[in-house]
């Protein structure tokens, strides 16, 4: 264990914590735009700049290890300074269209903007001016908009191990690309959008949906039974936007489907009641109606909409007359890897219990 001192207070941390580890343990504030907890790390947005007791100059905070007796300052008016002057050298090169930007409301740089009183910039010169070009279906690239903070680059490599996407060139024209600058494509399991800390990545699905005023709905995803937690983003009774908490089992990350894959809640083939097939008249019904693409002419002129009741009833029935008449083992339950644990716990006990039969399965990937 390490024992230091920060803005006068005890603190004791484990070998190889940094600073900006110890200072999060008394709680206090230090800005960071490049730093993960569960990423490298990176010290590149060089915000969180502290001062150290016998040292020259100041340190970053998230790089820098603590040691015993060390006596660390976070807030001083040299540091401040420096903090609010590398702060103004970031939005001198930064769109200034906060107004329509998506991510307003919940951007780290424009909170720190805030907090440090920022209106005008004394930095003024040229700006990265690009052309958007990204064909791919869900992740919406502002490269304006990009700090260079390297999050997404890290997080593709060190957590996903895919690797899609890395800097290039050098000095002003220093940006984050795929190979050859080619549109991305990847898993797009939108890790790096999770983390950016600006508008530089968006879902494309959100675009125009809502930002800040909605109703935030704790849920598991209904994919795969891994039982990843899910935020979902409510507005107007519609779901806009998918998110995942750090503190939650699968610690904020997701994969393309539990992160993108929401549409199917409002589509409108969505079945909502229960249907009951009708038995069709000799040569009522053309030939094309069995191609999967004629769903909606299978469900008006094959099925008819009826309640609950009617369609338990309906089923209770019909398993009965055939566990009568070739026994228990005839019978055969699929259940979904998208129900719960619980549900499929009932499942399989109805299958078992009040059927009588163990030919039970399922499917459980992706």
């Amino acid at each position: 264990m390490v024992n230091l001192k920060i803005d006068g207070k005890k603190v004791t941390v484990r070998k190889l914590s940094t600073i900006l580890d110890a200072a999060r343990k008394l709680d206090v504030p230090i800005p960071t735009l490049c730093h993960h907890p569960e990423l490298s790390p990176y010290g590149g947005c060089r915000l969180c700049l502290v001062e150290i007791k016998g040292s020259p100059k100041p340190v970053t905070s998230c790089t820098t290890f603590a040691r015993d007796g060390m006596e660390v300052t976070t807030k001083s008016p040299q540091i401040e300074k420096m903090r609010r002057t590398t702060l103004e050298l970031i939005l001198s090169d930064h769109p200034k269209d906060c107004m329509v930007c998506e991510r307003a409301g919940d951007c780290k740089l424009q909170e720190y903007a805030y907090f440090y009183g920022i209106r005008d910039n004394r930095f003024e010169g040229e700006r990265r001016i690009y052309t958007k070009k990204d064909n791919n279906p869900f992740i919406e690239r502002d490269m304006e908009k990009c700090i260079l903070c390297g999050k997404c680059v890290r997080i593709c490599d060190e957590i996903q191990g895919v690797g899609a996407i890395d800097f290039a060139y050098r000095g002003l024209k220093t940006k984050i690309v795929p190979p050859f600058e080619r549109d991305l494509d990847c898993e797009f399991c939108g890790q790096c959008v999770a983390v950016c800390p600006t508008g530089a990545l968006t879902g494309k699905m959100w675009t125009n949906k809502g930002r800040q005023h909605f109703k935030e709905v704790d849920t598991i995803c209904p994919y795969c039974g891994c039982g990843c937690n899910l935020t979902l983003f409510v507005r107007r009774n519609e779901v806009i936007r998918v998110s995942s908490k750090q503190d939650t089992i699968n610690e904020g990350w997701l994969c393309a489907k539990g992160r993108f894959g929401y549409g199917f809640i409002h589509s409108p083939d969505r079945l909502t009641k229960p249907l009951i097939r009708i038995a069709p008249k000799e040569n009522q019904v053309p030939d094309y109606v069995h191609r999967a693409s004629d769903i909606k002419y299978q469900i008006s002129n094959l099925f008819k909409e009826v309640s609950w009741d009617e369609a338990l009833d309906y089923i209770s029935t019909k398993l009965k007359q055939i566990k009568d008449k070739y026994g228990a083992d005839s019978i055969g339950g699929l259940s979904s890897a998208r129900c719960t644990n619980e549900e499929n716990y009932l499942f399989q006990k109805l299958m078992r219990a009040a059927i009588g039969t163990n030919n039970i399965d399922h499917c459980a990937r992706y």
